[in-house]
């Protein structure tokens, strides 16, 4: 069988870094995954973000582009924050089955 992994380990890993804890686990394809879903998120977060600054600039001429970018800002960090708690509970209970 495998090696042994240390689940506080691996959670740790997916806490500092989402997709981590898979790639100490030996899910290479996984924690890619993760990692990809990861930065997809913090790319739509960082549209969001600008879209706002616009707004709170005086450069927005539509209001739809606040709106805009409060959605995409919202989405964006319920992304990130749900693949992280994922990556943290699946690094933790995949290390305890090794």
């Amino acid at each position: 069988m495998g090696e042994e992994k240390n689940p506080g380990l691996a959670a740790v890993f997916s806490f500092v870094f989402s997709g981590l804890g898979q790639l100490y686990n030996g899910q290479i394809f996984k924690g890619l995954a993760i990692i990809s879903v990861n930065a997809v998120g913090l790319l739509i977060l960082i549209i969001g973000s600008i879209l706002i600054g616009f707004w709170i600039l005086g450069k927005v001429i539509f209001e739809k582009e606040l709106v805009l970018g409060i959605a995409l800002f919202s989405f964006g960090l319920i992304l990130i924050c749900a693949i992280g708690i994922y990556s943290i509970f699946d690094a933790y209970r995949v290390a305890t089955k090794k």
